[in-house]
């Protein structure tokens, strides 16, 4: 009799919470994290950085998807993101890494998007680009001869210079392979204006790469600070901080999915 009573009040326990999910919840959190997570890259890279955050959130049960941006017009990558963006079975993550704060801060007023991961990145508001936001905090580099332009308009980094200000961290044989496999960017696409900054309505978390010469370290917390982000730094990490420091890249973002609803 006793163990009858027994099952018949588990069972009570059990339909009570299958009634009300909320008392799953932790400390107001519920305690399983949104599970999509999309990586937009920045200028002169690709979606190849990614692969030890990628790595790492995989065997962590994340489903993650990598944006590989034509970086041949702001249009076009914001178009690119969303396309991804679309593919997702849920709520997601939007992760950007650098010029890629611009694209994911356009393309992250998407529906799906719950959350947004700046990683070493631009995030501009509406009615600013990065070029103009860059000039509060100049950069190394933008004092540098390292930003080159071809005869159409596309910018790159001097492969010779590329290892000293984009990637510091990264052994020289690593950097010179990114260097020589860089994706070429359309000058213009700095200068995008944003129309609708996703991070007005949405939670924000920002990395700061603490010796990153590729944008101003303070211009990162300055974006955090104005946002309202949650911020992390990375004493010494380079602008390549998403390749040379995946675990805590990945950390951040899997902080955000907790969080984030």
């Amino acid at each position: 009799m006793k163990k009858l009573l027994v099952m018949s009040k588990s069972f009570c326990i059990i339909l009570a919470l299958l009634r009300c999910p909320t008392l799953f919840a932790q400390n107001g959190n519920d305690t399983h994290p949104v599970r999509n997570i999309v990586l937009v890259h920045g200028a002169w890279a690709d979606g190849s950085g990614w692969k030890g955050v990628y790595d790492i959130l995989v065997k962590d049960g994340f489903h993650v998807s990598i944006v590989q941006e034509p970086e041949t017009s702001f249009q076009e990558d914001v178009a690119a993101t969303k396309r991804v963006l679309a593919l997702q079975d849920g709520p997601c993550i939007l992760v950007a890494h650098s010029y890629g704060g611009a694209v994911a801060t356009e393309a992250g007023n998407d529906p799906s998007v719950v959350g947004l991961v700046y990683i070493a990145a631009h995030m501009p508001d509406a009615g600013e680009n990065e070029s103009d936001d860059g000039k509060r905090f100049p950069s190394d580099l933008s004092k540098s001869t390292a930003i080159k332009k071809t005869a159409d308009g596309f910018t790159y980094l001097d492969a010779a210079q590329f290892h000293e200000y984009f990637a510091a961290d990264l052994p020289a044989e690593q950097a010179a392979f990114m260097a020589r496999s860089q994706v070429l960017n359309k000058a213009d696409n700095f200068k995008a204006v944003i129309t609708t900054a996703a991070w007005k309505s949405k939670p924000s978390w920002m990395l700061v790469a603490g010796a990153d010469r590729t944008i101003n370290p303070d211009l990162e917390r300055w974006y955090a600070k104005r946002a309202n982000s949650h911020k992390v730094e990375v004493a010494g990490a380079s602008h390549a901080v998403y390749a040379s420091r995946p675990k805590e890249v990945a950390a951040l973002i899997e902080e955000a999915a907790s969080r984030a609803r």
